[in-house]
């Protein structure tokens, strides 16, 4: 599992359109997101999925702009899709690809 690196925090500021002197507080945001995510949505290599890095640096960019509140309304479907697909994938490295899942109403 990779952790915020620099080359994440610099791709980050340049989305947000930042400079240098905030990085302490927006790797802090960055990290504080991943591991939330994380949690959420299961192991997800943040160098490598893109996915998970754009829901990552969604959910940064509402904290620093102070509105964490609306964030899971509006990413709500996408938070769901990665939660699910790793379920999905726990149920096949299980050994039972064949499984079927049931989601109770």
């Amino acid at each position: 599992m990779a952790d915020i690196t620099p080359v994440i925090l610099q791709e980050f500021k340049d989305r947000m359109h930042l400079d240098d002197g905030e990085d302490d507080n927006l790797l802090r945001i960055l990290k504080a997101s991943h591991g939330e995510l994380r949690d959420v949505c299961g192991e997800y290599d943040i160098l490598t999925h893109e996915g998970f890095k754009e829901l990552v640096f969604e959910r940064s960019r509402y904290v620093y702009n102070d509105a964490l509140e609306y964030f899971d309304t509006n990413f709500l479907s996408r938070i769901n899709t990665l939660s699910l697909r790793k379920a999905l994938e726990s149920i096949e490295v299980e050994g039972d690809a064949d499984a079927t899942v049931q989601i109770q109403p």
